[in-house]
This record gives C-alpha cells, sequence and structure tokens, in this order.
C-alpha cells in the first residue's frame, strides 16, 4: 500500500505568520479553545510542535503538549518558528510516513498522525488568528485535507471525544475554512470581543 504524502509547511507558514503578529497586550486573551488563553495556545503549539516532530521521528517525548500559559516559554517567539521548521523538515523524511508512530500518548499509523499534526496546524492557528484580531489564510489542499478529517468523525460524541467539540452547522456553501472550523465544534462567527 502506497501512503499519500503531503508537505506541512504552507501550514506552519500560515501559524508563522500569525504568531508573529501576536501583541504581547494580547496573551491573556481568550480563544475559542475553551478556559485557554492566546499564551496558553501558544504554549501548546510550542509543543505539539516538538511531540509531531518527534512523532515523525518515531521518539517518544515524555508527557505530551499541554496549553498552559503559566509554562509559556520566555523565548516563545523564537522557539515557535524554530520549532515549525523542525516539524516541517521532520516530515519531509520519507520514513516518517512508515509505520505506527506516537505523540500524546496515541499510536496510530504515522500517515494519520501527520494529518493529525496538519489538524492541529490549521484548526490552531485559526484559533490563534481569531483570537488575535488575524486574518488566517492557510492553503485550500492543507484545509480541504483537514475537512475530511473532521468530517470522518461524524456526530458521534464518542468518537470525537477529546478531540473535537459539537458540530457546529456551517452552510455547504459556506468557505471551507468555516466548514472546518464548524466540523471541529467551533462556531467560525467567534470573536474574543
Amino acid at each position: 500500500m502506497e501512503t499519500t504524502t503531503f508537505d506541512l509547511a504552507p501550514a506552519a507558514d500560515a501559524v508563522r505568520r500569525v504568531a508573529a503578529g501576536v501583541r504581547d497586550s494580547r496573551l491573556c486573551d481568550p480563544t475559542p479553545c475553551e478556559a485557554t488563553s492566546v499564551a496558553g495556545l501558544l504554549d501548546h503549539l510550542v509543543g505539539l510542535t516538538l511531540a509531531f516532530r518527534m512523532a515523525a521521528e518515531k521518539t517518544v517525548p515524555d508527557g505530551g503538549p499541554q496549553a498552559d500559559a503559566a509554562n509559556l516559554a520566555p523565548d516563545w517567539r523564537t522557539r515557535l518558528p524554530a520549532r515549525l521548521d523542525e516539524l516541517v523538515d521532520a516530515w519531509r523524511e520519507p520514513d516518517a510516513w512508515d509505520g505506527v508512530t506516537e505523540a500524546g500518548g496515541v499510536e496510530m499509523p504515522a500517515s494519520l498522525m501527520a494529518v493529525v499534526a496538519l489538524d492541529e496546524l490549521v484548526v490552531h492557528g485559526w484559533d490563534l488568528a481569531v483570537a488575535t484580531g488575524q486574518e488566517f489564510a492557510p492553503d485550500e489542499e492543507s484545509v480541504r485535507r483537514c475537512l475530511e478529517f473532521a468530517e470522518s468523525f461524524g456526530d458521534d460524541p464518542q468518537a470525537r471525544a477529546g478531540l473535537y467539540g459539537p458540530v457546529v452547522p456551517v452552510p455547504l456553501d459556506a468557505p471551507l475554512l468555516d466548514r472546518l472550523i464548524g466540523a471541529t465544534g467551533r462556531d467560525p462567527a467567534w470573536t474574543a470581543r
């Protein structure tokens, strides 16, 4: 069976652009992620980029990514872009896509883990953008791949548990990104203010 690979760089670049636009005055602001501030979301992004890079390398970190504002590294403005680069590079290795790997205590086929990594980048990139009043423009192919993944869980609360909230209805003719956001249990019209 042949594995279909894809490049995480376009999604990583979209996250990088949004992260670069985060002002310190917004770090305590809320995000669409319940009870998570902008700083907490940034901490999660820093952690997940490491965890999914290690998944590509078939190494297992101690623990999984958190979302704790108190743990946001003071050098996050340089650490996150570096980790995004490392994540992209790790998934460009052909061996990354083979076999089974682990991230956040979950084991799955590496090719599916790459989709989860992409989904984390796109969805949390959107979370960060709307929480800080910025535009988020991920590439269409990444959004389409993530939407297929999110829709694969259907409306079953048990299947969605721990990953997504209940589906937020969005018109079928809505933009692709809005449909993805609704499929993950977020309201595409969410605003921080």
